[in-house]
C-alpha cells in the first residue's frame, strides 16, 4: 500500500530508503552512542560477559567503526562491503554512504545467549574539535539517523568525569529528532565520585541535555557503573543496583515490544510519505509549462514555509508531520520540478485506508499472538546474573526479609511490640479493631495502606488481633515506612507461628 506512493513521489531520494523484508524480520537492535571513552564497548562486554571479535577498549578513541554485534553460530567478522549485499541482514541500504563508510562498518558475530534476542550496535567514539569531524569521510550524523529510524533503543552514554557535549555529539543527538521515545541516557562510571559530587554531576548532565534535546519531558537517566569491576565508592551501591535492574528490565522487554515498535515506525513513515506527496504534487502544479521555470523554482523554494501552512489548512495535517523546512529546501535545489508527478488521489486513499483499517487489525493480531505465546525476554550474560541466588534485586529486604531463616523474623522486635500491645488493654489475649486503629494511625500512613496491613495481619479474619498478629501489623508498618512495597498476600515466612497450619 505504501511503496507505490513512496516510489511515485521519490520519497526514497528525499527521506529514507525503501523498507525490505529484513527490516521486519530482524531482531530488536540497541544503538550505543557517546563520546570516546565513556564505556560503550565495555558496556557491551558487560552485557555479553565475553569479548567479541573486533573489540578494542582503551582510554583513547579506540572504536573507529560502527560494529553490529549479532548472533552467529561461529565467531568472526563480516566486513561492511559484504554486509550490504547480504539480503538476510537489514543493512543493505547503507551502501549509499559510500566506501569511506563501508570500510568503517563491520558485523561481529558470536554464539552468545543475549544475542539470540537482541543485536547491539557500537558506534565510533564522538570527538570534539573541527579537524576530526572533517576527516571522517562520510556524513556521520546521516548514518546515525539511518540507524535511529530502525533501532528499538538508543542509549546515550555519559562519563561522570566528561559531561561536556561537543559540537559533533550535539549534532548527533539532534539527528535523533522524532525518535525521542527510543532514547535512554546512562550516566556511567558513577562509582568514581562520592555522593555529593554525584548529585552535582547529575544536575549538570540534566542541564546540558536540556539545551540539546528540545522535549518538554525529562529524559530517563540511569546512574551506575556498567562493568564487572569492584565499585570504587560503595556509598551508593543500592542505588546503582536498582538503576541497573531498571535498565535491564527496559532492554529485556524489547523482544516483546519489537512488533509494535516496527508497526509504530511504519505509521510514522506513512504519515511522512503522505505529506511528502502533497508537497511534491503542489510544486509540480505551480510550475509554468513553458517559460520561467528556473525563476519559479527559486520562488517556490523560498516560499516553502508558506506552502507548508497552506497544505496544513487544505488537508488538515498537523505541523509536526512535515519534514524540516531547511533540509527540504536544500534537497529541492538539485531537483527538476518538471519531472515531479501531480497528485494521484488513489495512491493517497490506499495509504489512508491502510492507516484507518489495516493497521488496527494488525494491532489486534499482534496482541493475540503476544497473549498466546510465552513472554519473550533477553537471557544470558549479565541478564542472568541479576536473578541468581541471594543477589537478586530486593532479596532479603522489606517483606522478603527472613525468607530463608528458620526463626520468625518478627520475633526479634516482638518484646517491644508486646509492651505496646498490653497498654491497649487486651481482653482474652486480643485487642479490638478500635484499639488497634488508635495505635496504627500513629504511623501517619494513609487509611488505604493501613487497611491493607490490617487485612494481612488479621490471619484468622476474626476482626481482632492477638499479640502475634499485632506484632506482625507493626512489622508491616515498619516495612512500609522504610520505603518497601507491601506484599499482595502474606508470604509463608511472615505467618505468625501460632497461626501456621
Amino acid at each position: 500500500k505504501l511503496l507505490p506512493l513512496e516510489e511515485h513521489y521519490r520519497f526514497h531520494e528525499f527521506h529514507s530508503p525503501a523498507l525490505e523484508e529484513a527490516d521486519f524480520e530482524n531482531k530488536p537492535m540497541v544503538l550505543l552512542v557517546g563520546q570516546y571513552s565513556t564505556g560503550k564497548t565495555t558496556f557491551i562486554r558487560y552485557l555479553l560477559e565475553q569479548d567479541f571479535p573486533g573489540m578494542r577498549i582503551g582510554p583513547e578513541p579506540t572504536t573507529d567503526s560502527f560494529i553490529a554485534v549479532m548472533y552467529g553460530e561461529t565467531e568472526g567478522n563480516v566486513p561492511g562491503n559484504a554486509l550490504v549485499v547480504d539480503p538476510k541482514k537489514p543493512f543493505r541500504k547503507l551502501g549509499r554512504f559510500g566506501n569511506a563508510f563501508l570500510n568503517r562498518f563491520m558485523c561481529s558475530q558470536l554464539p552468545n545467549e543475549v544475542l539470540k534476542s537482541i543485536s547491539i550496535i557500537d558506534s565510533p567514539g564522538i570527538l570534539s574539535g573541527e579537524k576530526q569531524r572533517i576527516s571522517r569521510g562520510y556524513d556521520f550524523c546521516q548514518v546515525l539517523q539511518w540507524f535511529a529510524e530502525r533501532v528499538d533503543r538508543i542509549i546515550l552514554l555519559f562519563d561522570a568525569h566528561k559531561l561536556d557535549i561537543s559540537d559533533e555529539f550535539s549534532e548527533a543527538i539532534k539527528s535523533f529528532r522524532g525518535q525521542d521515545d527510543k532514547i535512554r541516557v546512562v550516566l556511567n562510571k558513577a562509582d568514581q565520585v562520592d555522593t555529593q559530587q554525584l548529585m552535582r554531576v547529575y544536575g549538570a548532565l540534566m542541564w546540558s541535555l536540556g539545551k540539546v534535546i528540545d522535549t518538554p519531558e525529562v529524559l530517563r537517566v540511569y546512574i551506575g557503573s556498567f562493568w564487572a569491576h569492584p565499585l570504587r565508592n560503595t556509598d551508593n551501591r543500592r542505588l546503582f543496583e536498582a538503576e541497573a535492574q531498571d535498565l535491564f528490565k527496559d532492554i529485556q522487554s524489547l523482544p516483546q515490544k519489537a512488533a509494535v515498535r516496527k508497526l509504530n515506525d511504519l505509521i510514522k513513515r506513512a504519515r511522512l510519505a503522505k505529506v511528502h506527496a502533497y508537497i511534491i504534487s503542489y510544486l509540480k502544479k505551480e510550475m509554468p509549462s513553458v517559460f520561467g521555470k528556473e525563476n519559479k523554482k527559486k520562488e517556490l523554494i523560498n516560499k516553502l514555509p508558506e506552502i507548508y501552512i497552506q497544505l496544513q489548512r487544505e488537508h488538515h495535517i498537523s505541523a509536526g508531520d512535515f519534514p524540516e523546512v531547511k533540509k527540504m529546501q536544500e534537497q529541492l535545489e538539485n531537483c527538476d520540478f518538471t519531472k515531479f508527478h501531480s497528485l494521484k488521489p488513489k495512491l493517497i486513499e490506499a495509504v489512508d485506508n491502510m492507516l484507518a483499517n489495516k493497521i488496527a487489525s494488525l494491532m489486534n493480531l499482534i496482541r493475540q499472538e503476544e497473549s498466546n505465546m510465552p513472554t519473550e525476554m533477553v537471557h544470558g550474560g549479565a541478564f542472568d546474573g541479576t536473578m541468581a541466588g541471594p543477589f537478586g534485586h530486593g532479596y532479603g529486604e522489606g517483606a522478603k526479609e527472613g525468607a530463608d531463616e528458620e526463626e520468625w523474623v518478627v520475633a526479634k522486635d516482638k518484646p517491644a511490640y508486646d509492651e505496646i500491645f498490653y497498654t491497649l488493654s487486651p481482653i482474652n489475649g486480643k485487642i479490638s479493631g478500635i484499639s488497634a486503629k488508635k495505635e496504627m494511625v500513629t504511623s501517619k500512613l494513609p487509611n488505604s495502606v493501613l487497611g491493607k496491613i490490617w487485612k494481612l495481619a488479621d490471619c484468622d479474619g476474626d476482626g481482632m488481633l492477638d499479640d502475634e498478629e499485632f506484632a506482625l501489623a507493626k512489622h508491616l508498618i515498619k516495612i512500609k515506612l522504610d520505603g518497601y512495597e507491601l506484599p499482595g498476600t502474606l508470604p509463608s515466612h511472615l505467618v505468625p507461628p501460632s497461626h501456621r497450619k
